[in-house]
């Protein structure tokens, strides 16, 4: 029955479900991962501290991860998951501009609970603790420094984290990193390797090598004012099909479900701390992030476990801007639009798509703002044979970008890097190899997809090469079978000459911001970078700045 229902109405027979099958609070795992031997083998938040610990266990806190506010240069978001249930305990946070912090305030604590079917009949009932702490009125572009503490108990180490510049060109150059796609490669205690981390141990794939957190790495190491993941998170649901969740640890979902288990969030959370603890992280949300278990549309998850900030149409929590400086961002929700994936398809009722035009007309007519970028999940331009191009986020959303002016477009879905040409009017207007320049005022938009930050890599179509830095293809930019996804879910096949630059390999993106002078020209570099840290691509998008602006 439920197979092909929307999210909404899953979430509505899976609580019809779990009443007539009532778990008792013995039943629930609390707290961190389970199996105190595992949590310390399997590089989890809490060293030995496992969802079976009592009350009297320490209480401890991990998976740190800092995001922006509605506006980044005053506001900051800091949330951490707790081992266990902190009972009528409290977190603080300790803030401050140096690392003698100063400052204190109590935490909010979020209790999820998640009750999935398991193929064997059972119920797997885990809950689980998460700490939010709210900041505003800080100062734009300052360092902070903070620590979670457990009042006679545990603290975590003094961490720095930024806010962002005002807007405009005051605050000078910044660096911002983007990927998609990433998940963990750490094994949830329970679950046998392959299932929820992926299997990407094939030769053809760097065995050896931990893609997922290699990328995580090198963007720590490119020290980003933020950071921008276009969907997929974490791969709790590593099916991803919009249909209703039953864990299996068998690694094959049960026909009509999609394999869920809420535990993979934990080591997910651990794995990026050592970006995420410092450098704030801006979700979007894409198919394996549609977890039916939670209301609304299946992000009541999100709303308990990360910080978004909110500000975009009613019921669309993914769906929100900020402007950093001169570069005003937008992450957008494609399951809304998506024409392969239709859990989700209109339950906006258009709303997204219409605060999406006034959106962007706002960012344009603003003189303080030059580059806009959008990020989202589902592809609008891509060649790939696995997803390809979906011709439901490209029909509503490419001609608002064409119409104001949107300079780059970053999206996710497709397990690979692709950039174009410069797009308007669904057609190149120029070519731009590595090292071009492009004008977007009079080029168009530039589309990438880097979905490429951990899960097993896809493959472009069949005869359609890479082409990057050191091993360009001349005239690959024309591809004759490439396709597009249709309103009834059919791929209609198109011939496409805008795909220039392709990388079958984990990568992400890095953009440097140059504000530039009245008169001069203010850029966006943009940077294709392998999970080693080395560049294969690079152009710059580049906008006269008026004089006395």
């Amino acid at each position: 029955m439920a197979e092909d229902m929307t999210i909404a109405e899953q979430y509505e027979w899976l609580q019809t479900f779990l009443r007539r099958r009532p778990v008792s609070r013995r039943g629930i795992l609390l707290g961190g991962l389970a199996g105190a031997g595992a949590a310390s083998l399997f590089g989890t938040p809490f060293g030995r501290a496992a969802y079976a610990a009592t009350n009297d266990s320490p209480l401890l806190v991990g998976g740190r991860h800092t995001a922006f506010g509605a506006d980044p240069s005053r506001q900051l978001r800091l949330a951490a998951q707790l081992s266990r249930n902190p009972g009528r305990g409290k977190v603080l946070v300790d803030i401050g501009p140096g690392r003698g912090l100063g400052g204190t305030v109590e935490a909010e604590i979020r209790p999820l609970l998640s009750q999935v079917p398991q193929a064997d009949g059972s119920i797997l009932a885990v809950e689980q603790y998460y700490v939010h702490a709210a900041f505003d009125n800080l100062t734009p572009g300052r360092e902070y420094y903070y620590r979670f503490r457990i009042p006679g108990g545990e603290a975590t180490p003094v961490q720095a984290v930024r806010t962002g510049h005002r807007k405009g060109r005051h605050g000078g150059p910044f660096r911002f990193t983007m990927m998609g796609d990433h998940g963990s490669n750490t094994t949830p205690p329970g679950d046998p390797k392959g299932v929820f981390d992926d299997n990407y141990y094939k030769a053809d794939n760097a065995p050896m090598v931990a893609h997922a957190s290699a990328v995580t790495a090198a963007i720590a190491r490119q020290d980003p004012v933020f950071h921008l993941l276009a969907g997929d998170i974490s791969y709790a649901d590593p099916s991803g099909q919009g249909r209703p969740p039953k864990r299996t640890a068998a690694g094959v979902s049960p026909t009509g479900f999609d394999n869920y288990d809420p535990t993979v969030w934990d080591v997910y959370l651990a794995d990026i701390e050592v970006s995420s603890a410092r450098t704030p992280w801006m979700f979007a949300t894409g198919n394996h992030d549609m977890e039916a278990l939670y209301s609304p549309h299946g992000y009541g998850g999100h709303l308990a476990r990360l910080d978004l900030p909110g500000g975009g149409p009613q019921g669309c929590p993914s769906v929100y801007s900020f402007v950093h400086g001169n570069v005003a961002v937008l992450s957008l929700d494609a399951n809304d639009l998506s024409y392969e994936i239709k859990a989700n398809t209109g339950y906006s009722n258009g709303a997204q798509t219409s605060w999406v035009e006034s959106t962007l007309k706002g960012y344009r007519n603003d003189p303080d703002i030059d580059f806009i970028v959008c990020f989202f999940h589902h592809c609008a331009y891509s060649t790939t044979a696995q997803h390809a191009s979906d011709g439901g986020v490209r029909g509503a959303w490419a001609p608002l970008f064409d119409c104001y002016q949107v300079d780059l477009v970053l999206q996710g879905h497709n397990h690979l890097y692709e950039r174009t040409d410069p797009i308007r009017a669904n057609a190149p207007t120029r070519e731009a190899p590595d090292g071009s320049t492009i004008e977007p005022a009079k080029d168009g938009t530039t589309y990438i997809v880097a979905g490429s930050a951990g899960r097993p890599r896809y493959q472009f179509q069949t005869g359609e090469p890479e082409s990057y830095r050191g091993k360009i293809v001349p005239g690959s930019n024309v591809v004759p079978n490439s396709y597009v996804w249709q309103a009834d879910g059919t791929k209609a096949p198109e011939s496409i000459n805008w795909s220039r630059t392709r990388f079958d390999d984990y990568a992400f993106v890095a953009a440097e911001s140059d504000p530039g002078r009245p008169g001069g020209y203010s850029t966006l570099t943009i940077r294709g970078l392998d999970e080693h840290g080395q560049e294969f691509d690079r152009v710059v998008l580049r906008r006269a700045v008026a004089h006395g602006h």
